[in-house]
């Protein structure tokens, strides 16, 4: 998780108010209306799947009186200072741990007001193909991420391929394995170069983003997923954020309802084929 200080707070907020400069709706006046007289909802997401899922939704704010507009920043680190600072009035890109970390290296108060939807991780076969013919002292290369290397543990653990220590939960690490039958070698790697050497172990925990880059069809190739109901769903469950003033405005209750709706739901479902599970 990034670690916050007011230097790099500052200048990652500089480069915010460049971006959104840029991105901006020049037909938005300086009350905050478009030119068809809507009151502007304006959104700083990421392409894929934040923006996608958020397209989905314009016509349905329209019809309830409201203007969505999409700002999409170069960086994870420049959307919560950009709506800390009011230059957008909500942001979609992260999940609550993210959020924590954030809010306590700044003494934030932007608030997630809606879960929306979760990107699993899955295992996938390299060298083996099936998890049933998994062999003493097969490798398994998993994430060496502190976020990531304890949800793929206990993706393992949930599919019977090793036991944990009892509590270990969501943090757990290698040290915390307390069974491991087959003496199966759990082979840490950063998280993006988990997907690109599969082929150099017997099985793999990837994040979904990197399976889609990989080219994986995830829906089809993940032999095991991290379950809806998981430990894993409820916390890095991908929330919509906004300043704590706004919880209860109208234009984001109105937001949160048109996300909620089986039409999004079977976007999701239909576009991302596993790789994003809506919540709701």
């Amino acid at each position: 998780m990034k670690k916050w200080n007011k230097v790099i707070q500052f200048g990652l907020l500089g480069a915010a108010l460049v971006g959104l400069a840029a991105c901006g709706n020049e037909a938005t006046d300086a009350e905050g209306s478009s030119a068809e007289g809507l009151e502007v909802i304006n959104i700083a997401a990421t392409s894929t799947p934040h923006a996608e899922i958020l397209e989905q939704v314009k016509e349905d704010l329209k019809e309830k009186g409201f203007e969505l507009e999409i700002t999409i920043l170069d960086d994870y680190p420049l959307y919560n200072p950009a709506l800390d600072a009011g230059d957008v009035d909500a942001n979609f890109f992260q999940h609550t741990p993210y959020l924590d970390s954030y809010k306590e290296e700044t003494g934030s108060e932007i608030t997630p007001v809606a879960k929306i939807h979760f990107e699993p991780l899955g295992i996938y076969a390299g060298k083996t193909k099936d998890l049933a013919d998994i062999k003493e002292g097969a490798q398994i290369s998993i994430p060496n991420d502190a976020t990531n290397g304890g949800r793929a543990l206990l993706l393992l653990e949930a599919n019977g391929l090793i036991e944990l220590k009892e509590g270990a939960g969501i943090t757990a690490t290698v040290s915390d394995i307390t069974k491991n039958d087959k003496d199966l070698e759990i082979v840490e790697l950063a998280a993006e170069q988990v997907a690109r050497s599969v082929q150099d172990v017997d099985f793999a925990v990837v994040n979904a983003n990197y399976a889609l880059e990989a080219g994986f069809d995830v829906q089809n190739d993940a032999l095991a997923s991290e379950a809806i109901d998981s430990e894993a769903a409820e916390i890095y469950g991908n929330v919509l954020v906004v300043r704590k003033e706004d919880v209860e405005a109208d234009k984001v209750k109105a937001l949160i309802e048109v996300l909620k709706t089986d039409k999004v739901r079977d976007f999701i479902n239909d576009t991302y084929k596993g790789a994003v599970v809506p919540l709701f």
